[in-house]
């Protein structure tokens, strides 16, 4: 047999939940028709980018010399386009970045393994809440650290600081959070971040070594709610932002997000260097440079969030009127409610005898729940409710 990483075998071979859920509809649709498959399973915008992007890209292949447009950027990204997102902050935030804060990546994935191989040394741990995106643990454990969960609060979703506390030790380097989050769709309170900073920074002063909070916000402009999302940087000026244009302006495929280091953070400089030196370990170098200048011109848009607003309404209120019990999601499009039974992988199991694909939670550190994603047409949606009223009903 040949000779292979046995860790990169189990990566390659163990599938993730949510790639089997959405495989296993796939599969069903083939069989059955699409129209009679309910996949909730994967978070890929149905939305179509905004008019602009278009409009961005014409421009763009039209004005520039091809030989240049699809060429190779610096390392970090075209310098101008840099300039463009941070003037965008910066008027939207009162901050004062510059293009050299900003390192651009094929998408936050990209973003989180720069920032986690950036700061991880040997005997690091980072830590996360539960639920997470599952892929932090990968990613954590890629940079030679180890990654610790705290467990979750399911009344809100909102951290359990005695447990947070708990979590917390010398060897913690970083914590990661994702708000609005995947898979609960809860977002963090202003009160909740302006706490997580006390705690750090009392906790830096303590350790003797700065904690270094990374903010995973791919998600950061679809919220449903008026209160502003807390600018993190803002609250604890040691943070890393990891951001992506994949859910924003619905570009999954395009692959292109960054990685922000403020120059207000510990040794910015020193960090930024350890960032770009990631991206070259790890062959992320040169985001593509087509979207790099697209993200420019449309940086601060949306595609229309409020498809996802209506029809997280009409589920959110569908599935408590039946008796799920799921906490207020404000951001994002995912519900997270609790399963019917406390196996959350044989109610999802259960739930396939309807063809309604739903991802069980215990992946993201959360058994006994189960996530939605309810970024499809609003079609589906109400042909779907009939299925979760039938599934309930078996548990009455």
């Amino acid at each position: 047999m040949t000779n292979v990483s046995q860790r990169m075998l189990n990566l390659g071979t163990a599938r993730s939940e949510i790639r089997e859920a959405f495989a296993f509809a796939q599969a069903r649709a083939a069989e059955v028709g699409a129209e009679n498959v309910d996949d909730f399973s994967i978070g890929n915008p149905s939305v179509p980018a905004p008019a602009t992007v278009a409009e961005a890209v014409h421009k763009l292949v039209d004005a520039i010399d091809p030989i240049k447009l699809h060429g190779y950027t610096p390392a970090q990204g075209d310098g101008q386009a840099r300039g463009a997102l941070a003037d965008d902050l910066n008027r939207r935030f009162g901050t004062s970045y510059t293009a050299d804060n900003f390192y651009l990546t094929a998408g936050a994935a990209g973003a989180l393994c720069c920032a986690l191989s950036a700061l991880s040394c040997p005997g690091d741990t980072f830590i996360t809440f539960a639920p997470y995106f599952p892929e932090y643990k990968v990613f954590v454990e890629s940079a030679g650290a180890e990654l610790v969960t705290v467990p979750a609060d399911i009344e809100d979703f909102q951290i359990d600081f005695a447990a947070f506390d708990q979590a917390l030790t010398p060897n913690t380097k970083g914590v990661i959070i994702n708000s609005p989050n995947n898979p609960t769709g809860v977002v963090y309170s202003e009160a909740t971040i302006q706490k997580l900073a006390q705690v750090l920074t009392k906790k830096s002063k303590e350790y003797g070594h700065t904690i270094w909070l990374i903010s995973d916000e791919p998600y950061r402009e679809i919220v449903y709610r008026d209160t502003p999302l807390p600018w993190v940087p803002n609250y604890y000026p040691n943070t890393l932002v990891c951001y992506s244009y994949s859910k924003s302006l619905s570009l999954p495929g395009q692959r292109i997000g960054y990685v922000l280091v403020p120059p207000q953070a510990e040794d910015a400089d020193i960090v930024y260097a350890a960032v770009c030196g990631a991206g070259r370990a790890l062959g992320y170098v040169c985001a593509p440079s087509l979207f790099q200048l697209v993200a420019a011109e449309c940086t601060g848009q949306t595609a229309d969030i409020e498809v996802y607003h209506k029809n997280r309404d009409l589920l959110l209120n569908a599935l408590r009127d039946m008796g799920y019990t799921c906490a207020q999601p404000d951001g994002a499009f995912y519900l997270f409610p609790r399963s019917l039974e406390p196996d959350a992988r044989a109610f999802c199991e259960r739930a396939r005898k309807y063809d309604l694909v739903l991802v069980p939670g215990d992946s993201f550190g959360c058994p006994g729940h189960v996530r939605i994603s309810y970024c499809v047409p609003t079609e589906q949606i109400q042909r779907a409710l009939h299925k979760f009223e039938q599934l309930a009903a078996e548990y009455k």
